[in-house]
C-alpha cells in the first residue's frame, strides 16, 4: 500500500495538543517521527467476507466458523447479511524502534508512538476505501469499524478473529494470552455490508469500551 500520508494535526491530537503554540523544537520532532514511522513501517492488511446468521444473543458468521457475541455487534450489525472481518498491522520493527526510544529518549518515543496510532488509523481508512469500491459497484456500502473490545463485544474473540483470517501465517499478526495484538501497532475490525436504502449510526464514542474515561472525549474529541 502506497503513498499512505500522515496529517500532523492527528498527530497532535494524540498528543494532546489543542492549538496551543507549538515549540519549534517540538514541531522539528515531530515531523522527524512522521519521516521515521514511514520508512519502517511494513504494512500488511487481511480481509475476507462472511455470512450473517443472527441468533438471540449473539452473531454466527459462515454457520459456526466464528461466534460475536454481545448487544453492539448485533446492534451493529442488524441491517447486514454479511460482513468484512480486517486486520491491519505496521510490522515488528515499529514496535522495536518504540520500545528503543524508550530508553533513549522518551519525548521521541511518546511521538513516534502517537505517529504510529495516527498511521494505523491511516492505513484502515485505506484498507476500508478499497473494500467499499468494491461494493459501490453493487450499490452497497460499508458501516464502521467494529473491533474487539469496543462495548460488550468481548476482547477474548480476538484469537478466533485472528484465525478465521489466517492472520499469522497471511501478515504476522498474533494475540498473546491476555489477547494483546502483536505486533502491537495493529488493528482487526468487523464492518457490515449495507443495502443502499439501509442507515448505520455513525463511528463515535458510544460502543467504544473507553467511553466514560476517554481522554479525548473529554478534551472534546469524537
Amino acid at each position: 500500500m502506497e503513498n499512505i500520508e500522515l496529517n500532523k494535526d492527528e498527530v497532535l491530537r494524540y498528543l494532546g495538543y489543542k492549538n496551543q503554540p507549538l515549540d519549534e523544537n517540538i514541531n522539528k520532532l515531530v515531523e522527524d517521527c512522521i519521516l521515521e514511522i514511514k520508512k519502517i513501517s511494513r504494512v500488511k492488511y487481511i480481509y475476507n467476507y462472511f455470512i450473517i446468521t443472527c441468533r438471540s444473543s449473539e452473531i454466527s458468521l459462515d454457520n459456526g466458523v466464528i461466534i460475536l457475541p454481545g448487544k453492539g455487534i448485533a446492534s451493529h450489525l442488524k441491517n447486514s447479511g454479511e460482513c468484512v472481518l480486517m486486520a491491519v498491522t505496521l510490522g515488528n520493527l515499529v514496535d522495536t524502534k518504540i520500545r528503543y526510544y524508550e530508553k533513549l529518549d522518551m519525548t521521541r518515543a511518546l511521538i513516534l508512538d502517537a505517529c504510529t496510532t495516527a498511521y494505523v488509523e491511516e492505513v484502515c481508512d485505506r484498507v476500508c476505501s478499497l473494500i467499499e469500491k468494491e461494493y459501490k459497484l453493487k450499490d452497497k456500502y460499508l458501516t464502521y469499524r467494529f473491533s474487539p473490545g469496543y462495548g460488550d463485544l468481548p476482547i477474548d474473540i480476538q484469537k478466533s478473529f485472528l484465525r478465521v483470517l489466517d492472520a499469522e501465517k497471511k501478515i504476522g499478526l498474533t494475540a498473546s494470552p491476555n489477547n494483546i495484538l502483536s505486533p502491537n501497532k495493529s488493528v482487526t475490525a468487523i464492518l457490515g455490508i449495507l443495502n443502499n436504502n439501509c442507515n448505520t449510526e455513525i463511528n463515535g464514542c458510544y460502543n467504544c469500551n473507553k467511553n466514560s474515561d476517554c481522554y479525548y472525549k473529554k478534551e472534546g474529541g469524537k
